[in-house]
């Protein structure tokens, strides 16, 4: 017996597994084979040739969707002062500092991004076992440690998305949702990739970018021909 149910096998049969689809094209099938009952994530998986064991094949960064993700992004900010008046009024959903590392350490982690003026790292880092597994420690390399708090609280709530290549050289890294229309798709998919493709470590061997796919929530994996890389917006 299929693990899958009728639904996503039905979907997955509208699908080549053995095409290689352009970006338009696979963001219109990825639409029409999402059946979910709920809005579901569209993703973007890359899988790239480096060896991220080594320091300076560690694909990481963060862009800002041209479009967002449509993700209601909660957001912490480790700030005193003035720099805490500066992350509320930008809309951060959660400020402290002592109290904030206490809460955290009582369980209480109610957010889905971090940021930290600089001088709260050392503070930030008595946590860090606990946001880091997590994904949430505030980090210099992705604007996420700065002094320009409500700059950063925009860009997160904006759409700003993280991009990481796991131990198998995979970015899994959030594109919007479903119910976006194609272009917008399209558009961020073309932010993401361009950018991808920006910070190729000049010490990977052989092929960079070996396989894309998309897909949705609950939907079936659609492959996309990496060899696009303008003109997405062509069949």
């Amino acid at each position: 017996m299929s693990k899958h149910g009728k639904r996503y096998r039905g979907a997955a049969e509208k699908i080549d597994s053995t095409e290689l689809y352009a970006p338009l094209r696979a963001v219109r099938l990825l639409k029409e084979v999402a059946t979910a009952k709920f809005d579901e994530t569209v993703e973007g998986h890359f899988r790239l040739g480096v060896d991220t064991r080594k320091a300076d094949q560690n694909i990481r960064g963060s862009i800002s969707l041209p479009h967002g993700t449509g993700k209601t992004v909660r957001i912490a900010v480790f700030a005193e002062g003035d720099k805490a008046r500066e992350a509320e009024e930008a809309g951060a959903d959660i400020v402290g500092s002592d109290d904030l590392v206490a809460a955290i350490q009582g369980g209480e982690i109610m957010f889905d991004a971090a940021i930290a003026t600089p001088n709260m790292m050392a503070k930030v880092g008595r946590i860090g076992k606990i946001l880091g597994p997590r994904g949430l420690m505030p980090n210099p390399k992705l604007g996420t440690v700065t002094m320009d708090v409500a700059k950063m609280v925009s860009e997160l709530k904006a759409g700003r998305v993280e991009y990481r290549a796991d131990r198998y050289g995979i970015c899994h890294v959030p594109l919007g949702r479903v119910s976006f229309d194609v272009a917008t798709l399209v558009e961020n998919y073309a932010a993401l990739y361009t950018e991808i493709l920006r910070v190729k470590p000049s010490s990977a061997k052989g092929r960079y970018v070996k396989s894309i796919a998309l897909s949705s929530t609950m939907g079936p994996a659609i492959k996309v021909d990496p060899a696009v890389q303008r003109d997405f917006m062509e069949e």
